[in-house]
């Protein structure tokens, strides 16, 4: 199976890649559209602004690629949140447009910290190839300061001072919100079912 990782220039690309080695698959870290046109599974892993991160997939000339991958494709932390199509982070930033809807930040106060950073426990699951084996309540790590309010394309959800998407799915598009690559057992089984559970 050919695994692209998006070279979109987040910092959690080569714990992604350490990740998938466990589990027994071989990823290429990749900017090259036929590469990531021609994978079997797309993951585009991100840390930081949206700004920053579309600035990069711009110069990159990948906006336009992403939106034309066939084969199931993951977005993680950032990358998540840049698959939807508006993030109100750095002024307000016009994403993929991959997953309907927008990002916007995390309400702070004096119970609620942001960034939010840490573990989180996993509600409000539904039936998905991606969430196969992972039961409701379990915990997954997040670091984040902007999430996706729940919608009609939340698989799951985490509570921080509200209920914000911690998976969703839009055809063959999928999110993590929270870090797969840092989150023992439950991420382990997330990228498993990722690679062998989904399907075209």
């Amino acid at each position: 199976m050919r695994v692209a990782l998006v070279d979109g220039g987040g910092t959690n690309i080569g714990s992604v890649s350490y990740a998938l080695e466990r589990l027994g698959a071989t990823s290429r870290l990749t900017a090259d559209p036929a590469d990531i046109l021609a994978a079997d599974r797309v993951i585009l892993p991100g840390v930081g602004a949206a700004g920053a991160g579309m600035r990069r997939l711009r110069e990159l000339g990948l906006v336009d690629v992403l939106g034309q991958v066939q084969a199931p494709l993951l977005g993680v932390c950032l990358g998540m949140q840049l698959l939807f199509e508006r993030s109100a982070e750095d002024g307000g930033v016009a994403t993929l447009g991959l997953v309907p809807g927008e990002v916007v930040g995390i309400p702070a106060s004096a119970q609620v910290r942001v960034p939010h950073m840490g573990w989180n426990s996993l509600t409000g699951i539904v039936d998905d190839p991606l969430l196969t084996g992972i039961e409701e309540g379990e915990r997954a790590y997040f670091v984040h300061s902007y999430a996706a309010p729940t919608g009609p394309h939340t698989l799951a959800s985490t509570d921080h001072g509200g209920s914000w998407s911690a998976v969703v799915r839009s055809g063959l598009r999928w999110g993590a919100q929270f870090h797969p690559e840092r989150s023992s057992s439950l991420g382990a089984r997330l990228l498993r079912n990722f690679l062998v559970e989904v399907d075209r």
